[in-house]
């Protein structure tokens, strides 16, 4: 077991990234509003909130930085699926993108290293 998680298995590799990212942005005042929010259109990893601001997170992980890292792997078709997922949540809690300031930050773990990009598209 290295690094908290079984070898061999990307979803326990998965959840102690989405863990380890949580902890990193409660940690800088963000509040934790669900864990992997889910339908049909997609999932988001992490939704939480930094003042009026609710923030869509999306945590990737990569073992190494080859080809770009975790940050590049987050694709346009990805980023769309991550848009569509965000505007369901906010119909399923009555929201709208006009009334509710939201945002879409990226937390991508290269190896050890975690790298929070607010804003990242």
């Amino acid at each position: 077991m290295a690094n908290g998680y079984p070898e061999g298995s990307k979803r326990a590799q998965g959840d102690w990234h989405e863990r380890r990212a949580e902890r990193f942005l409660l940690d800088r005042g963000l509040i934790l509003i669900t864990r992997n929010f889910q339908c049909k259109l997609g999932e988001i990893d992490l939704i939480m909130r930094t003042g009026h601001t609710l923030v869509f997170i999306e945590v990737r992980y990569r073992k190494h930085r080859h080809f770009g890292g975790a940050a590049a792997s987050v694709t346009p078709a990805k980023q769309q699926r991550l848009r569509r997922a965000a505007l369901s949540y906010l119909q399923v809690k009555g929201l709208n993108e006009s009334s509710q300031s939201c945002r879409f930050d990226l937390v991508a773990c290269d190896g050890d290293d975690i790298n929070w990009i607010p804003n990242a598209f």
